[in-house]
């Protein structure tokens, strides 16, 4: 039976050959954190009157919208029974990680703390393109791969089918495919009787000098910032002063322990174990994912392996409603920063929106997350400016510029325009090979190579320029497919363009806001767009308003709002024609000179339409 937890710290050491470390792997609505409270549930760690679903997701955007954002350890004791019958306890780390796109990074991480993974699918739905990735990512981490289907209580569910599927994709036999009910609890217990048998036990040397791999960290509002690590190496106790090996900062740590879920202290961590730490440092960027910690005295020489740094993909512009609200947005973002490695920020001003901060973020639902926290935790209304990725623009006399903003656009003599390229993986019935190969080509997208999966499932692989997905390639790839299509992408370096910077010029002045940097086949498209939607937002003047887009001097779509007459002849009745003739000419001659001096105001409603995504922004999370 399992054992039950106690709130008692336990012996330092726990033998490394009983440790079982495994994450899970799947796509977003594959049952993977209801999976997950099956296994609290089993292993007895929750108590039920206090289980309650999606128990490891803790914002509640994760459980309003159903999807695992920040990874999330836990550690159960669970005693498989043997083929002599006798029960041997072992201690399961397991790593609940997201299954979108956007957060890889979280995966990586949990990937190299782990020598196991459970590959979950659905038996109704199969592999989709972003658990494909996942699996790849895990084969180059020479895990162990558990392949399980779930959801088999499904009347639509076809696990022959998936489990073929599976075998072919891992090199497995289709029966060596567990089929499991996350929902009903059916086949669980099963799952981590398998996870003992095959996740090999982690590897170490006892008595060398400690190395612990740092594979997330999260800042409480009242310990400061809590590292969660695996020990690869030695031992650390409490109150040892330890160092990380990147930066050669000295800290003590204040206390050790494991989650189970909750923070239980203990007096320890030893080889392969998987815990946390904390050591009162308020500065997460102290405590770097992917460094290796020892101790000060007598510690390790060489790190361990680490991580590379996650690099933003898209940049967005988020600008406070309110411009007295500025101060409230940077400490935001720096609070929100310490919980997520990935942002990056830094501040830039526009003359139409004010002060306001560019934003680097991962991909459209990381931006959509962040946005929507800002918005709800610290009570923020916000503008943000259409996505758009990183240009490196060589000008004629070889100087380089980098342009994260379109306003960043250098004038002068372009010689070339560097734009970043990804190569994506399409998964989707076969009956929509035409639909996906017209969308990719429409986005100047190159054919890289096809795949059968089975024989009505087909993946697809393109390069794609980076700016043409980041929009609302997504949602024009599902509505295509009716919804069965799955989409992942990697950065794979970029490619020269023939790219231009449209402005859009209100009354002969330029609204930075606006700009955006487009290929040249699209521009003329996009300044039509953009003229067409904001003749439809900006009230009417009391004089005429051009609105124009161009590209450098020349303009290529024009619209116009047309001014409103004020009815200067409501107080003439009767009386001489060339009474009202002279109040009509005051009037004309009034409105020449608003014309001259006049400035369009442009309401923020009509700067939210502009730049709203045309239903954008979280790209469905499925």
């Amino acid at each position: 039976m399992p054992a039950t937890p106690s709130n008692v710290p336990e012996p330092r050491r726990t033998d490394p050959a009983l440790i079982r470390n495994f994450c899970i792997i799947a796509h977003i609505d594959h049952g993977k954190s209801t999976l997950a409270d099956r296994m609290l549930q089993l292993t007895g760690i929750v108590e039920e009157r206090q289980m309650r679903a999606q128990y490891l997701d803790r914002m509640d955007i994760e459980r309003e919208r159903g999807i695992t954002i920040k990874s999330q350890a836990v550690r159960m004791p669970w005693s498989p029974t043997s083929e002599d019958g006798t029960a041997t306890p072992h201690i399961l780390n397991m790593i609940d990680t997201p299954g979108h796109v956007d957060f890889t990074y979280e995966v990586s991480r949990s990937l190299a703390a782990c020598e196991g993974c459970i590959l979950l699918v659905d038996a109704a739905q199969g592999i989709e393109a972003q658990t494909l990735a996942n699996l790849y990512l895990a084969m180059e981490n020479d895990l162990t791969i558990i392949p399980v289907l779930n959801k088999i209580d499904l009347p639509a569910a076809q696990p022959d089918k998936f489990a073929a599927e599976l075998a072919h994709l891992i090199g497995c036999e289709p029966e060596d495919v567990l089929r499991v009910s996350a929902k009903t609890g059916e086949g669980v217990g099963e799952l981590l009787d398998e996870v003992v048998r095959l996740v090999p036990a982690p590897v170490g040397v006892k008595d060398a000098p400690a190395r612990a791999m740092i594979f997330d960290s999260v800042y409480d509002a009242y310990r400061g910032v809590v590292t969660y690590v695996k020990v690869v190496d030695g031992e650390l106790g409490r109150r040892e002063r330890i160092r990380m090996m990147s930066t050669n900062a000295a800290h003590e740590l204040l206390e050790i322990g494991t989650n189970s879920p909750e923070m239980t202290a203990a007096d320890g961590l030893g080889v392969g174990e998987v815990g946390y730490l904390i050591t009162g440092v308020k500065d997460v960027r102290q405590s770097k994912v992917g460094d290796t910690i020892t101790q000060f005295h007598k510690g390790a020489t060489e790190a361990l392996p680490g991580y590379k740094d996650p690099k933003p993909m898209v940049f967005s512009g988020l600008y406070p409603l309110d411009g007295s609200d500025y101060p409230e947005l940077r400490d935001a973002l720096d609070k929100l920063q310490l919980n997520d490695a990935a942002l990056v920020y830094e501040p830039e001003t526009s003359a139409a929106l004010g002060f306001g901060f560019r934003v680097g973020f991962l991909g459209l639902l990381h931006l959509e997350v962040i946005r929507e926290r800002l918005e709800r935790e610290f009570g923020l209304d916000l503008i943000a400016t259409a996505p758009n990725v990183v240009y490196r623009v060589v000008m004629e006399d070889r100087t380089e510029h980098t342009v994260t903003n379109p306003s960043e656009f250098p004038t002068g003599k372009v010689d070339e325009v560097h734009e970043p390229v990804v190569r994506a993986t399409l998964l989707a019935p076969s009956e929509f090979i035409g639909a996906i190969m017209e969308l990719c080509q429409t986005r100047r997208g190159n054919l890289q190579g096809m795949d059968y999966l089975s024989e009505d499932r087909v993946e697809l692989r393109y390069t794609l320029p980076l700016a043409e997905i980041v929009f609302d390639f997504f949602d024009a790839l599902k509505s295509k497919t009716r919804g069965y299509a799955s989409l992942d992408y990697e950065p794979t370096g970029e490619q020269s363009a023939d790219l231009v910077k449209v402005d859009i010029l209100l009354h002969g002045d330029k609204v930075d806001a606006f700009s955006a940097i487009v290929h040249k086949d699209k521009a003329y498209a996009y300044g039509v767009r953009m003229a067409g939607k904001l003749r439809e937002l900006i009230p009417r003047q009391q004089f005429e308003v051009p609105i124009q887009a161009a590209v450098g001097s020349r303009i290529i779509a024009r619209e116009t709002v047309r001014a409103i007459r004020k009815d200067v002849l409501a107080k003439c009745y009767g009386g001489d024609i060339s009474r009202k003739r002279k109040l009509l000419e005051k009037q004309k001659e009034g409105k020449k000179r608003m014309k001259v001096v006049g400035r369009v105001e442009v309401p923020q409603e009509a700067f939210i339409a502009a730049l709203s995504s045309d239903d954008g922004g979280e790209k469905s999370k499925k």
